[in-house]
């Protein structure tokens, strides 16, 4: 309380509404890393949230797809069953119905191994972003371990910084984007040579005054590309968890508004459907998303590649 009675800035429920918000999507700060690491040319090398989930990702998704794979070599039957089967139902898909019809049978085998690392990576990394890992972790640690919130030597308590799902920061999304930037460039010189991938960034046998204006456009247009994928991503992964968080708030910010739990508990009637609707539609945003980002890294490559196009 501060002087004339009036609570203190950040006291009130909707006053810290935003900032849980922001909390519960954003990597860990600089103050909260999982490890500290010294600083290496002047950047901090230590381990925040999502550098820790891509870790995870990464190993879940190079388990979920090897081992099965590798059990279905060592059995030599060529049936592939289970997880295999699965697999090879989306390989099959992603190779057929994305990157042969943009990319052409001839460069089909160059390129797909990269499309489908971006879809199981993307799908995998959005897929975990749903799950509340840390979340449960935290009401362990606080209900049954009886560690309180404040304590910050806990370990723990150092996991609930930040959000989990990865795709869900810009830099993360930005990385992904700038392999496919990358990407278009070796696909062009590839298929036509270094100097002659260049030459196709504009159509042939214009008006030389037309170059003028096309030139700088085309260059242009060879960095909103990567900008495009970078943005796609990273604001459809974080907007499904602030409206989650947003609708589940409701019912705090109604029992502070009216004085009352009575008021709280009858809004989650509505605001907890309405949450479990959204989850349910992120859950296709999950699928969507990763199909997106290697459906357009394909038409890109496609387009250095079949300049004719």
């Amino acid at each position: 309380m501060i002087a004339g009675g009036e609570k203190a800035p950040g006291s009130s429920v909707m006053d810290q509404v935003g900032d849980n918000i922001i909390h519960h999507v954003s990597n860990s700060d600089i103050h909260h890393p999982i490890v500290h690491l010294p600083h290496l040319f002047g950047i901090d090398m230590s381990v925040t949230k999502h550098v820790l989930m891509l870790w995870i990702v990464a190993v879940i998704v190079s388990a979920a797809v090897i081992i099965p794979i590798r059990k279905f070599l060592r059995r030599g039957d060529g049936v592939p069953t289970g997880m295999a089967n699965a697999i090879e139902s989306v390989v099959k898909f992603i190779r057929d119905s994305i990157v042969e019809p943009n990319v052409g049978s001839k460069w089909v085998n160059t390129w797909t191994p990269l499309i489908l690392t971006f879809f199981f990576f993307i799908l995998f990394a959005n897929g975990i972003g749903m799950v509340p890992i840390f979340d449960v972790l935290g009401a362990f640690n606080r209900f049954v371990l009886g560690v309180p919130y404040a304590d910050q030597d806990n370990f723990i308590n150092h996991l609930l910084h930040g959000g989990v799902t990865a795709t869900g920061n810009f830099n993360v999304t930005a990385a992904l984007a700038t392999i496919t930037f990358f990407t278009i460039i070796v696909a062009g010189t590839k298929a036509h040579g270094f100097i002659q991938h260049w030459k196709n960034l504009v159509p042939h046998g214009l008006a030389w005054p037309v170059y003028i204006i096309l030139i700088p456009i085309e260059i242009m247009g060879l960095f909103v590309k990567p900008f495009a994928l970078t943005m796609r991503l990273a604001a459809n992964m974080t907007g499904g968890h602030i409206a989650l968080l947003a609708l589940l708030s409701l019912m705090a910010i109604f029992a502070e508004m009216f004085h009352s739990a009575v008021a709280g508990i009858g809004v989650a009637f509505l605001s907890v459907p309405m949450a479990a609707a959204i989850a349910g539609l992120e859950i296709i945003v999950v699928m969507v998303q990763a199909y997106v980002f290697t459906l357009l890294t394909a038409v890109f490559v496609g387009m250095s590649i079949n300049v004719h196009h």
